[in-house]
């Protein structure tokens, strides 16, 4: 029996790329069913009254958000920050 390595490898790495792909799905899938909907990506920042607008992952909504300085130093521009007492925006 006559084993053609070129399709034998070519058939490993379409495996290869096909199950990377679906296991990157499959993860953002489960990370978006367990997320906490009241984190987002912070937008923007204004440092005169500790402000930040963050964009909801779930619901895609912008909000502003007033912080402590201590909170608001931690939220930066294109950072992902939660926001846990209130409910989902």
């Amino acid at each position: 029996m006559k084993i053609n390595m070129r399709k034998t490898m070519r058939g490993l790495w379409v495996t290869l790329i096909l199950g990377t792909v679906a296991g990157g799905m499959m993860s953002c899938e489960s990370e978006f069913i367990n997320g906490d909907c009241n984190c987002g990506r912070v937008l923007s920042d204004r440092i005169d009254d500790y402000s930040v607008v963050i964009r909801n992952n779930c619901t895609d909504n912008s909000r502003r958000f007033f912080l402590s300085e201590g909170d608001w130093m931690n939220a930066h521009p294109g950072s992902d920050y939660c926001i846990t007492n209130i409910g989902e925006w």
